[in-house]
């Protein structure tokens, strides 16, 4: 996966990216124009078979972080138009993970508490098919942001999830150096734009994540990887067939 490594080597292409985010704010939701109508690659997708699981391949449990901690806050974009796709490609807005990284993502929240910080959780466990439609709804060109199908997503696994602060105080959440799903280098994890204290917010989330076995993704600053993600299959579990948790089972 392409990724620029320091300011001297970026590419011609990034520099036109940069030029153009620039033109719009950080915080903005970042659209593409698929090839083909979204409904048709969804139908797609649904039709395609995801990757064999391996024996060695853990039972998946996965977990509704909605019901481990009242600080979560949540804004599942692919529930919404409010998408890189402009297009609701899930069924649902509750966001899952398996229990050890569930239970892994509570504990940041705890940490973050005193610090003044809560987690706002854009997305988590994605079905394969989502996968496969924005690998084929996303332009050859910015292939580098989406996970290729073939091998999918840590997000498949339940051991993935995208976020970000939002302040104790206000509810809001802390400007990065780019909004969600923004495909341009501003998302990435090494960027040197924007201001400084968006770099010591995102700096701030890389720390915390990382104390509790989280990798950030170098070209998504918002995207981590639980330390586990190959004990657990690739799943295309819809969401309407998890089964759904009553209660909460954590304190915050």
């Amino acid at each position: 996966m392409f990724r620029s490594t320091c300011l001297v080597t970026i590419s011609f292409w990034s520099l036109l990216q940069v030029a153009h985010a620039a033109q719009e704010p950080a915080g903005a939701v970042f659209h593409i124009t698929p090839g083909r109508p979204v409904p048709e690659l969804m139908d797609n997708a649904l039709k395609a078979t995801p990757p064999a699981r391996s024996a060695q391949e853990k039972k998946p449990d996965l977990v509704d972080l909605s019901s481990l901690s009242p600080l979560f806050h949540f804004d599942v974009r692919y529930a919404t138009t409010r998408n890189f796709l402009s297009y609701p490609v899930y069924s649902s807005s509750h966001a899952y993970l398996e229990r050890p990284a569930a239970q892994a993502l509570v504990r940041v929240q705890r940490a973050l508490h005193s610090q003044g910080y809560g987690l706002l959780i854009y997305d988590a466990y994605r079905p394969w098919y989502v996968t496969k439609l924005f690998w084929d709804a996303t332009p050859p060109d910015k292939h580098q942001f989406v996970a290729d199908p073939a091998v999918g997503s840590m997000h498949n696994r339940g051991c993935a999830v995208d976020l970000t602060l939002y302040e104790l105080k206000s509810g809001l959440p802390v400007s990065m150096p780019s909004g969600f799903d923004e495909m341009t280098p501003r998302a990435y994890a090494d960027y040197t734009g924007g201001t400084q204290q968006e770099r010591k917010s995102r700096e701030i989330l890389r720390q915390a994540m990382a104390r509790e076995g989280f990798t950030q993704l170098p070209e998504e600053w918002w995207h981590f990887d639980y330390k586990d993600w190959r004990d657990y299959p690739i799943q295309n579990l819809r969401f309407e067939d998890i089964p759904p948790v009553v209660k909460r089972t954590a304190a915050p």
